[in-house]
């Protein structure tokens, strides 16, 4: 029986964290009206509640600071299946206690899962909203060979890239989402199936109480949570536009680390990214170069055989061969395809698991240590 199923219908979280995630719910409004400026939204969400409800409220302002100073808890229902963890709590993620984290999260899946994926190197993979084939085809290799290796990779419940990314990494692994709705709150039918299989082996998170529907000015407050936690922002593909690159332009302000991956130089839905690069971002070709810049050696994290069940089946058949010493292309052909046995051993290579030895020989990338 999971956390989740066993925890008491009381909040674990205490009251003033609770408070905050109440407040912003309140203000949905005024906040929707202000959120075509990421940074004005940001600057906002960092003012304590009396602050705020003065920044906001408008004719509304008595009324809310006099439910603010009576707020209970039992005003939040509980949700089935959701844990709450506040920032007063030790296993509230690290990375996200800061200036701009929010005061809370609740989350779906259990306590450990999450203390788990935040514990581990963290990156988060955004970009555009519409992004190209290049752009969904990078972003889905990155998150296969950095949850391969290890690596938690965050994004926004969002389409596009994000969406690209997450799909990728619970191929391979695990991942986490940030949800601009209460996490019960189902999302639009695109999003339905990922967030399933995100809350079955990752984990899904949201600053709001349960029911709160999805808002605009909360899908840009999500960009600041994925930003806060992950070390290391990956923009793969983004129009030269404050929405498109909040995520670069908060975890700058944050002191994270900026990287972008390079796309045509006459592609709009690439001249953000490109625009990061010039200004000094981390040149990011694939797997590798994220886990060079997260300080990682490059090889995948050690791993049971359990943690490869995800693997496609013709990836791990050709993963198996070559760990029996059918190394070069020449003896995995067989009477086989060679289009797709290149492919597979390309996909391998993006995933970590396979590496290059003398003479071009494939070998399995953990063996590349003892073969020195």
């Amino acid at each position: 029986m999971s956390f989740a199923d066993r925890r008491p219908a009381a909040h674990a979280a205490c009251t003033n964290c609770l408070r905050r995630s109440w407040l912003l719910a309140q203000l949905s409004g005024p906040l929707d009206f202000i959120c075509s400026s990421p940074e004005r939204l940001v600057d906002l969400l960092a003012l304590p509640d009396e602050k705020l409800i003065e920044a906001l409220a408008g004719r509304r302002r008595s009324e809310l600071h006099s439910r603010h100073a009576h707020f209970s808890p039992s005003e939040l229902t509980p949700a089935v299946g959701v844990v709450e963890i506040c920032r007063h709590d030790g296993r509230y993620p690290p990375t996200l206690r800061g200036a701009l984290a929010p005061a809370m999260l609740f989350a779906s899946g259990d306590l450990s899962r999450l203390s788990r994926l935040t514990t581990h190197p963290m990156v988060a993979i955004v970009g555009a909203r519409k992004p190209t084939d290049y752009g969904i085809e990078m972003a889905g290799a990155l998150a296969r060979g950095l949850a391969a290796s290890g690596v938690t990779v965050v994004g926004e419940l969002a389409d596009g890239i994000t969406q690209a990314g997450q799909d990728g990494a619970l191929q391979t692994g695990a991942a986490l989402a940030v949800l601009p709705s209460g996490v019960d709150v189902a999302p639009p039918a695109r999003q339905r199936s990922l967030l399933a299989r995100m809350q079955r082996v990752g984990v899904a998170v949201s600053e709001l109480p349960c029911g709160s529907p999805r808002r605009r000015w909360s899908t840009a407050a999500a960009v600041r949570i994925v930003a806060a936690l992950a070390p290391l922002t990956v923009i793969v593909e983004a129009e030269d536009s404050e929405h498109e690159l909040a995520g670069a332009h908060i975890a700058h302000t944050l002191g994270r680390t900026v990287a972008a991956v390079p796309g045509r130089v006459t592609s709009r839905a690439s001249s953000g990214a490109h625009v990061l690069l010039r200004e000094g971002a981390s040149l990011v070709r694939g797997a590798g170069d994220v886990l060079d810049l997260l300080c990682v050696t490059g090889r995948p994290a050690e791993r049971g055989d359990g943690e490869l069940d995800g693997l496609e089946p013709r990836l791990r058949a050709v993963l198996d061969s070559v760990a029996a010493g059918l190394d070069t292309p020449h003896k995995l052909i067989g009477g086989g395809e060679p289009g797709e046995l290149l492919q597979a051993l390309s996909e391998l290579e993006v995933l970590g698991l396979l590496a290059r030895g003398d003479g071009g020989r494939y070998v399995p990338s953990g063996a590349l240590g003892g073969a020195a």
